[in-house]
C-alpha cells in the first residue's frame, strides 16, 4: 500500500475486551464497557483522537453529534513500537 501511495493511516486497535462505548440520550451520558456492534449494526464512521486517558475520551465522544443519536465506541490503539 505504501508503495502504490494508497495509505493514508492505520494502527492496530487494542481487543474489543477494552473497547467503552458512549451513548446519550436525554441529556445524560450513558457509559458501557465492551464494543457496540452486534451483526445487525454498522459503522457509518471514524474519528481518531488524541486523549490523555479514558475519561478524556469519554468527555470528547459525548459531545460528538453522533453520540445523540448512535454509539460512540472508543477504541485504543496500540502505542508504536510495541
Amino acid at each position: 500500500m505504501e508503495a502504490r501511495g494508497v495509505a493514508r493511516h492505520g494502527d492496530r486497535l487494542r481487543p474489543v475486551e477494552d473497547a467503552t462505548t458512549v451513548t446519550v440520550r436525554g441529556g445524560e451520558v450513558v457509559v458501557s464497557d465492551g464494543p457496540f456492534a452486534e451483526t445487525k449494526e454498522w459503522i457509518a464512521g471514524y474519528d481518531i483522537i488524541a486523549c490523555d486517558d479514558l475519561d478524556e475520551a469519554i468527555e470528547v465522544a459525548s459531545k460528538h453529534p453522533m453520540a445523540r443519536f448512535g454509539k460512540i465506541e472508543i477504541r485504543p490503539v496500540w502505542p508504536l513500537g510495541v
